[in-house]
């Protein structure tokens, strides 16, 4: 048997061998209101740091960048009293580097100041880019692997801005997609905007919401004003795309031209995560919320629900979760895969609890209760 201390909080008791899943070696990045818990995984065991890093800093945003030589980390952190910064580490979370000048900041043209950094998204196809996604709504682009960012100005300067609407949990720029098969190809996803487009790297960008609802607007089918929580890109075609809005499940088979209803068959259609496996086409995750005004497990169920059909049917996955009344509400990037096989899949909520399953999301085991609500998580193979 092995257990997993974090913080001082102990998962439940593990049945699986070493050989079961190999000896892979998987890092786990947790970003919650009060700090940063990073988790390796070696076998069937989980270890976690004893501390958090970037203590009593709001963790927005994590990515686990592993194109390079090393894996870098880069984490947007909020500090209530020097204010939102992008740190990065080279050496698994040991130590952070953060930069002289800010990363991040909005040129003093715009107006603007940096409330947080929302997302960072490795580019696909571009080994050395990495983009940021901001608060308030811009994107950002980074040639150095995440040390100094520029904006990108066609979108901040978009036509339709001036009507963008903040949604209740304020104007994010929250999802970055890009495409290994065309650096040009950039997605992106906006409370309340919706989804933007770009095929020119940027230069010029379109509203690409078609079949996407806005049920609390006059018109409910907008060009643009959609408050969509999350985008993920299906692992074998990546034309295919995954959307959980404010009430509706969705997916696109022309990168986000127009979209389908595929909410048939969920307990609830609202939500804010979603996520892909990261090697089988077809199969994507949802964590249906009972609605906007309930903001709970569906049902107050703890279930991740998968499609092994690209929408067109749903199972819960619940083995191993708790099976009494459940509250911990799962935020837009706090469900996430990583790139193992059979791959692994995490979530966190607002309970502070942080749930993982190293067989595609069949069975699921704790590994940590009691810390501040879980904002987002990142995992990777990092050996």
């Amino acid at each position: 048997m092995a257990g997993c201390r974090l913080a001082g909080v102990w998962d439940n008791e593990v049945e699986d061998t070493a050989e079961e899943i190999g000896m892979t070696e998987v890092l786990l990045a947790v970003g919650t209101r009060k700090g940063l818990f990073i988790g390796r995984r070696r076998g069937s065991t989980w270890e976690f740091d004893e501390s958090p890093y970037f203590n009593a800093q709001a963790i927005y945003s994590v990515a686990v960048d592993t194109r390079g030589e090393r894996p870098r980390l880069l984490v947007g952190g909020d500090s209530a009293h020097w204010g939102p910064s992008v740190f990065h580490s080279d050496d698994l979370g040991r130590t952070w580097t953060e930069p002289a000048a800010p990363a991040v900041k909005f040129p003093q043209d715009t107006g603007a100041s940096l409330e947080r950094v929302w997302q960072l998204h490795p580019a696909a196809a571009e080994p050395d880019v990495v983009y940021a996604g901001t608060e308030p709504a811009a994107l950002y682009r980074s040639e150095d692997r995440g040390e100094s960012f520029e904006l990108v100005r066609p979108l901040w300067e978009h036509p339709t801005r001036s009507k963008w609407v903040p949604g209740g949990g304020g104007e994010g720029l929250h999802t970055v997609l890009t495409d290994q098969r065309d650096p040009r190809a950039v997605t992106v996803a906006v409370s309340t905007a919706g989804v933007f487009r770009s095929t020119d790297g940027g230069a010029s960008w379109e509203p690409s919401n078609s079949g996407v609802s806005a049920v609390f607007l006059p018109d409910p089918h907008p060009e643009f004003g959609q408050c969509v929580h999350k985008i993920a890109q299906d692992a074998a075609t990546p034309d295919r795309l995954y959307l959980q809005n404010h009430w509706g499940v969705y997916r696109s088979d022309d990168s986000g031209r127009n979209w389908t209803d595929i909410g048939a068959g969920l307990p609830s259609t609202f939500g804010f995560a979603a996520a892909a496996h990261p090697t089988r086409g077809d199969t994507a995750y949802v964590f249906p919320i009972n609605a906007d005004a309930d903001r709970v497990p569906a049902d107050r169920r703890c279930r991740v629900f998968r499609t092994a059909d690209a929408g067109g049917s749903w199972e819960p996955l619940a083995a191993g979760l708790p099976q009494e009344d459940h509250y911990g509400t799962v935020l837009r990037d706090a469900l996430r895969t990583d790139d193992a096989d059979p791959a692994g899949v995490y979530f966190g909520n607002r309970n502070g609890e942080v749930f993982a399953s190293a067989d595609d999301g069949d069975s699921w085991r704790q590994l940590a209760s009691h810390l501040p609500d879980v904002l987002c998580v990142r995992a990777a193979v990092i050996g």
